[in-house]
């Protein structure tokens, strides 16, 4: 989407009185015209928020303090377990220089980072999130990670042996379970960790619902009713996983968002007894 095409939906975006745009990726700094995006978007005071890798932030430093309101890092472990992760070398220097680089600017800058819990990092939450503090991040989310889904532009959902690489074997859920229960004793009531120990449990239950031994359950979510997901092709869902409800290639975004066939989507979910919620790892409830 390039800053043109956003023009054309500008005036959707204020009779739908959008509050709050994420961009996210891939890498959206690798987007040339992001910095062009977000100040349209925040001359209409909507807040802009970035989900980055963190291996460009030194480069754009400047920039994002000038354009962005906040930006939400990946932080995949302490260091060698993040650069494993990223595969690529170094990539939790870049991510250390390029937080400090925005900090130098704007020293109160709010980056926060975001922990996708896996077969690779399932030991190492409780270090994870020292390592977002030292790091001087204002707090850290964790999240598990998804392995059955379509979603994040893959075509198909993961064939058996590429779940197995990222999902938890049992005694790997029972190591993380010691794992979240440490973070919740050590951050509880700080603010420091997004999330309650209720939802920390729910990340090692998405593995043990994986491993068929807990029925899955879906989070308190509103994400179709408060939000929507534009794909970098113009395609629109009412959240990350659920199917498409329009294109803007072919509407508006007012028409797409209020469109027939996503208020009958909406006004047939339930979000307790859909499959897709009741496995979904992530949740969206805008109060």
């Amino acid at each position: 989407m390039a800053a043109q095409d956003l023009a054309r939906h500008l005036a959707d975006i204020e009779k739908l009185a959008v509050k709050w745009v994420v961009f996210s990726g891939g890498e959206p700094l690798m987007h040339r015209d992001l910095f062009r995006l977000a100040a349209m978007l925040r001359s209409r005071r909507i807040r802009v928020t970035l989900l980055s890798t963190g291996l460009l932030l030194a480069r754009y430093a400047t920039e994002i303090a000038a354009h962005i309101d906040d930006i939400i890092v990946s932080l995949d472990g302490p260091p060698e377990i993040h650069d494993r992760i990223r595969r690529v070398p170094g990539a939790f220097r870049l991510l250390e220089q390029g937080i400090r680089a925005i900090h130098d600017v704007n020293p109160q800058f709010s980056i926060s980072a975001r922990c996708t819990v896996q077969h690779l990092n399932h030991c190492c939450p409780v270090e994870t999130a020292r390592t977002a503090k030292r790091l001087g991040l204002s707090c850290i989310s964790f999240l598990a990670a998804d392995v059955t889904s379509s979603a994040f532009n893959r075509f198909q959902p993961w064939e058996a042996y590429r779940q197995a690489q990222v999902a938890l074997t049992l005694e790997e859920v029972v190591a993380l379970e010691r794992e979240l229960e440490a973070v919740n004793i050590e951050w509880e009531g700080s603010g420091f960790v997004a999330e309650s120990a209720e939802k920390l449990r729910r990340i090692s239950n998405h593995f043990r619902v994986h491993l068929g031994l807990s029925l899955p359950s879906a989070p308190r979510c509103n994400a179709p009713w408060v939000s929507a997901v534009v794909e970098a092709d113009g395609t629109v869902r009412p959240c990350f996983f659920q199917r498409p409800i329009g294109s803007l290639k072919s509407h508006t975004l007012l028409n797409v968002i209020n469109g027939f066939e996503a208020q009958q989507f909406r006004a047939a979910l339930d979000i307790a007894s859909d499959p897709v919620c009741r496995r979904c790892v992530c949740s969206l409830n805008w109060q």
